[in-house]
């Protein structure tokens, strides 16, 4: 017993395991007090996740995780965990198919300690083109635009990058029935390419953002808002969304910006709702991106609250090329920021009818989320969670409903003043 002893005295402490299953990936998390080693492996036939966890022993946290797995999940069927040797925990993971993982280690950050996270991605990644036709009826004419932009599209890297997963050139596109043979003397469809606007709801998964104090969480609300634009966008006569997560998982911010690039996003909406020390705060802001210092000290805080988002959601900085990911972000030219702070005043005024604004002016600072070099990128802090009346507006549904008509309105008069259909064509 005398040599045990000592390792049991130190063995780290679970403290929590948060399971965010998704179609795109599935994230599992365990949090502990203290830094572990883990290795992993993968095995076939069937299929599985073997993850040794150094330093650990059996608790009634780590049993949670087993009743945590959900029967929906896409990648895991079930979980086993017990005792592979002494000090050394083993994770079993039985996967509905095969996967390229990711698995590491995430320091301390704001309310979180320690985490290990296992990220289990396909080992062929989605593509964002075919979600979009994937949303529609076999008759919507998105069908044909989405194929011709899949068959054009250049090799890009995968969304995200990971070891071992692939992106396919050509996805397959669901399209409507061929129609009948026209008559030789036909005229070429001239109809125009729908305007499509990529919706990014902030944070997701392990980072909740800001919470309010009745406890509302900003990424519930930002994406229930951007599910409502979302539907009113897509029943516009020539017009369609996109959402950069759709559930409730996370999202690297310059995944976010390579999903809006990908499917060739017309406008690059990111929505959050603001916070701060103090529960007077309130109002409405729209912010644009600057490369030359921030307009406020406010925006310069906000913007690297908001990247560091990174940080709080957890991302594995070693899994992409962080080289490629530089130059994208330092791609952002004048003309997609003179077209930003156009239709960030667009929003802004619409915006102002329904509730207070905080600035009264399009504000601008270096967020990550908006360096797409070619597409008009916004962000809207629709209100200030932290005061409790904003709060409580958030909650109502029929708030949300405001906000998103507001937030269409000057998407749309942005769109039909000019600019935006010019610099496309």
């Amino acid at each position: 017993m005398l040599p045990v002893l000592p390792r049991l005295a130190h063995a780290a402490t679970i403290l929590a395991v948060r399971t965010w299953p998704a179609d795109e990936y599935t994230r599992v998390t365990l949090e502990m007090d203290s830094e572990l080693k883990a290795e992993h492996f993968t095995l076939e036939n069937p299929d599985r996740l073997v993850v040794d966890i150094e330093g650990l022993s059996m608790n009634g946290k780590l049993n949670d995780l087993v009743s945590k797995i959900r029967p929906n999940d896409p990648y895991i069927a079930s979980v086993r965990v017990g005792q592979n040797r002494p000090d050394v925990i083993r994770m079993v993971l039985d996967l509905k198919q095969p996967i390229a993982p990711q698995v590491f280690t995430l320091k301390p950050i704001g309310e979180y300690k320690y985490r290990l996270v296992l990220d289990l991605y396909p080992q062929v990644a989605q593509d964002p083109l075919l979600a979009i036709a994937n949303s529609f009826q076999d008759e919507d004419p998105l069908a044909d635009v989405l194929e011709s932009l899949a068959q054009n599209a250049p090799d890009t890297a995968p969304i995200p990058s990971v070891d071992g997963q692939k992106l396919p050139t050509n996805p397959p596109v669901a399209r409507r029935p061929a129609p009948p043979e026209p008559p030789a003397a036909a005229t070429p469809d001239s109809s125009p390419r729908p305007v499509l606007v990529a919706l990014d709801p902030g944070h997701g998964g392990e980072d909740p953002g800001a919470i309010g104090p009745r406890g509302t969480r900003e990424k519930d609300i930002v994406l229930a808002i951007a599910r409502r634009l979302k539907k009113l966008i897509d029943a516009q006569p020539n017009m369609r969304a996109y959402l950069t997560r759709d559930n409730d998982f996370f999202v690297p911010l310059h995944v976010r910006v390579q999903k809006a690039r990908r499917v060739k996003a017309d406008l690059f909406v990111s929505i959050h709702a603001d916070a701060w020390i103090k529960p007077s705060a309130r109002g409405s802001s729209v912010y644009a991106l600057s490369q030359n210092g921030a307009t406020s000290t406010t925006a310069r805080w906000l913007a690297q609250k908001e990247n560091n988002a990174d940080l709080v959601g957890g991302v594995n900085l070693g899994s992409h090329n962080k080289q490629v990911a530089k130059v994208l972000l330092e791609l952002s030219t004048t003309a997609q920021i003179n077209d930003s702070m156009k239709v960030g005043g667009n929003v802004l005024s619409e915006i102002g009818k329904i509730n207070r604004l905080h600035k009264k002016r399009v504000e601008r600072a270096g967020f990550a989320v908006l360096k797409a070099p070619d597409i008009p990128s916004i962000l809207v802090e629709t209100a200030f969670i932290s005061n409790p009346e904003e709060e409580r507006l958030l909650r109502s549904s029929a708030h949300q409903d405001r906000i998103a008509r507001a937030m269409l309105t000057g998407i749309s008069g942005y769109f039909a003043s000019g600019p935006g259909l010019a610099r496309r064509a």
